[in-house]
Parts: C-alpha cells; structure tokens; sequence
C-alpha cells in the first residue's frame, strides 16, 4: 500500500512540474507585451522579437521564390 501512494506523490509532482514548465514555454513564445499570472507580472520589450521574426519571414520568402 505504501507503494502505491509513493507512486502517485511521483506522478502528481511529475504531472506537475510538466505542466509549469509547458505554462512556461507558452509565456514565452507568446507575443503579449505584458503578461500577469499569479502575481507575477512579466514585461517585455517584443519590438526586436517582432522584426526578428520579419526578417525570417522576408529570408524565407526569398528562398521560396528561388
């Protein structure tokens, strides 16, 4: 029985800590200016990340048309 419940403490933190992680993830490919969750308040300067983006997006249509 005490196996049992040591593998469900497991899976939970588990499940857990994938979960934040993947919460994370999405937080940071997002392209909000602000973001807020749980107290905790997140500014970002996405200008640079948007003509980064623009810059893939010209190379990519450049090499298309080849």
């Amino acid at each position: 029985m005490i196996t049992l419940t040591e593998t469900f403490y497991v899976c939970l933190i588990t499940t857990l800590a994938g979960l934040i992680l993947k919460l994370a993830s999405l937080a940071y490919k997002s392209k909000c200016k602000q973001c807020s969750c749980f107290g905790i308040s997140i500014l970002r300067d996405v200008v640079i990340e948007e003509q980064l983006d623009e810059k893939e997006l010209n190379k990519s249509k450049s090499t298309d048309q080849i």
